[in-house]
């Protein structure tokens, strides 16, 4: 069971990122996936997370507004697409998976399923 996730790098402020996340070893086609972030020196916080249908997904006060979160189901994939990026988002961003079935919820500890996380760098 894998999430690999991508598409960090470095960015102006004002500038835009798009994330992916890739699963491989067990569908995820029926859990609730969802992005995470651990700015330097402090907690995992919650960014985005979206029901397996992919009609339902929502977002952290911080972000809403600038980032869109979707799925691909075909592809097994989830994306970030962040826009308007501010020097505060820099930050490890993961992506999460829930079991199937569960519903959206934004606590760290409710996801089974990580991926390694990417980082995401806003120069001001």
């Amino acid at each position: 069971v894998q999430l690999q996730a991508s598409g960090g790098g470095l960015v102006q402020a004002g500038g835009s990122l798009r994330l992916s996340c890739a699963t491989s070893g067990r569908t995820f086609n029926r859990s609730v996936m969802g992005w995470f972030r651990q700015p330097p020196g402090k907690e995992r916080e919650f960014v985005s997370a979206i029901n397996w249908t992919g009609s339902t997904s929502i977002y952290a006060d911080s972000v809403k507004g600038r980032f869109t979160m979707s799925r691909d189901t075909a592809k097994n994939t989830v994306s970030l697409q962040m826009s308007s990026l501010k020097p505060e988002d820099t930050a490890v961003y993961f992506c999460a998976a829930k079991g199937p079935f569960s519903p959206i919820t934004q606590a760290p500890p409710d996801y089974a399923y990580w991926g390694q996380g990417t980082l995401v760098t806003v120069s001001s």
